[in-house]
């Protein structure tokens, strides 16, 4: 065994010796990138495959799970700031199990577990303010759960209620975000956590509520009218109303202009003021009959001054009687009164008129003389008042403007974007043409390469027939012209002194197999003594 491997390694010696300086390198770049391969391979194979242990973490809690983790010579991986560890992924769950049972980690009990260490003795002080801690705590951990918050701080102010008052001071919210890098939090997020928060306490109003991230910068709005958050408010809404109305101007103008031809402006007033509006009506309709009707007569007759003992007179204006005058006649009185109750319709109205309606409205359009020479001004005009809805009456105007388009920018942009084009269509070019050339090239080497072994092996064929004829026709005669392996392994009769002559006569024509071809030729043509 041990002499085949030697014949072996001596073969392979023998083989590298006879390579050129090309093949040389070749070989000893492809072994050398092969072992590479191999060992990164082997090195990806065996590392394991981390996953999350704990997240979040405080400092004090990474350190002590590091601690524990070291103790216990299970490898980690320190992640997210040094808020997130890592363990191979098969020791996650039995890692938590012994870490929980040893208290760790020691501050994720927060929240609604703060109010199981309570006794007896806990005073009502104490149990609200522990109370508070817990929905901080609770409320804290609902923020952070939300995409984008890395870091939740809430505090609440919850006053105590007061017994012998109807006024009580409302509770209010303050939240600290921190965000995740490279992230921000947009106006539905921060909604969403101001209402989150507002639900989740008795009273809390959500204009209440603040939300503050981690630089300082207020990301709700002031709830007062004419407040910055309010303006700010205020500005997005007409800005996305400005930009709707003047993207539908500017579809409609690209369809008949084509893009570019046209601009559009859109400068919109709204009204942001509530109105409530309370009104009762009534109203009688005709011919309806009424509800009750009631007549009332009075009539009397009598002579003058009957029952008076001839005294008499005429009531005078205060009701009392005036005596100097005397009744002459008969004394008469009728008096007829009618009550009627007729039926009135009632209507009640309650209106609100919602903030955001539009006072005015104003458009302004240009279009590009060389592309709108074949449209009237007043056409286009008339199309975007009827699309939009313009009211004369409101203080709408439209102006629709034609002058000629600097198309400067645009050409050069062009002219840009066709380099660009051009030098992407060149490099992709010079890169086809670059791999067709190592393709070939690689190619033309394989060729040489090929036709060089064949020139090799059928040299080495040609001596190889040549030296066994001539070492079976005439070995006694040309013993003196060979080698001294040679002469040994022809002097030799053992059989095993044989096979090793003829290994290495074998291994002689590999090595030299034109100085052989050349002996060789040398022996045919010499003349036989």
């Amino acid at each position: 065994m041990q002499h085949r491997l030697t014949q072996y390694l001596t073969r392979v010696r023998d083989t590298f010796a006879g390579f050129t300086a090309g093949q040389k390198a070749v070989a000893v770049i492809g072994t050398a990138a092969l072992l590479i391969a191999v060992l990164m391979v082997f090195r990806w194979v065996s590392t394991p495959s981390y996953a999350p242990l704990y997240s979040n973490l405080s400092g004090a809690d990474a350190s002590a799970v590091i601690e524990e983790l070291d103790a216990q010579g299970v490898s980690y991986k320190i992640t997210g700031g040094g808020g997130t560890i890592m363990v191979p992924r098969s020791n996650v769950y039995s890692t938590r199990i012994t870490l929980s049972g040893k208290g760790l980690p020691a501050s994720g009990d927060g929240g609604y577990s703060l109010l199981d260490k309570q006794s007896l003795s806990t005073s009502e002080s104490q149990e609200q303010t522990n109370f508070k801690r817990a929905m901080e705590g609770e409320l804290s951990k609902t923020v952070e759960a939300i995409h984008g918050v890395d870091k939740a701080v809430v505090h609440l102010a919850i006053p105590k209620k007061q017994v012998f008052t109807d006024e009580q001071y409302p509770p209010t919210a303050s939240v600290l975000i921190a965000t995740e890098r490279g992230s921000s939090l947009d106006e539905e997020q921060v909604q969403a956590i101001v209402h989150l928060v507002a639900s989740s306490i008795d009273g809390l109003d959500p204009k209440r509520v603040t939300v503050t991230d981690a630089s300082g910068k207020l990301l709700t709005g002031d709830s007062t009218d004419g407040g910055s958050g309010a303006a700010s408010a205020r500005t997005k809404q007409v800005k996305a109303f400005q930009d709707s109305m003047q993207a539908e101007i500017q579809s409609v103008l690209d369809r008949v202009l084509g893009p570019g031809n046209s601009t559009t402006t859109v400068t919109a007033d709204l009204d942001f003021d509530k109105s409530v509006t309370d009104s009762r009506r009534y109203e009688a309709e005709e011919g309806t009959p009424p509800l009750s009707e009631s007549t009332s007569n009075e009539t009397y007759t009598g002579p003058a001054g009957a029952g008076t003992d001839g005294a008499g007179g005429t009531v005078g204006p205060d009701g009392q009687m005036d005596p100097a005058t005397t009744g002459t006649g008969d004394s008469s009185y009728k008096n007829t009164s009618k009550t009627r109750d007729n039926a009135v319709g009632e209507t009640v109205e309650h209106r609100e008129k919602a903030p955001g309606s539009v006072n005015s409205l104003h458009i302004g359009v240009v279009l590009d003389a060389t592309a709108a020479a074949a449209v009237q001004p007043q056409v286009v005009k008339d199309l975007i008042s009827s699309a939009v809805g313009i009211k004369a009456d409101r203080g709408d105007t439209i102006d629709v403007s034609t002058m000629a388009f600097d198309r400067s920018a645009e050409e050069a942009a062009a002219a840009e974007l066709q380099a660009a084009r051009d030098a992407d269509a060149a490099a992709r070019r010079n890169s086809l043409l670059r791999n067709i050339g190592i393709a070939g090239g690689i190619a033309l080497m394989v060729l040489l390469a090929w036709l060089q072994a064949r020139r090799r092996a059928a040299a080495r064929d040609e001596a190889r027939a040549y030296l066994v004829e001539q070492l079976r026709g005439d070995a006694a005669s040309r013993t003196a012209q060979l080698e001294a392996p040679a002469l040994a392994a022809l002097e030799s009769s053992e059989q095993d002194e044989e096979e090793s002559m003829r290994d290495e006569l074998i291994a002689l024509v590999d090595r030299q197999p034109d100085d052989v071809a050349a002996l060789l030729r040398g022996w045919l043509v010499e003349p036989r003594p």
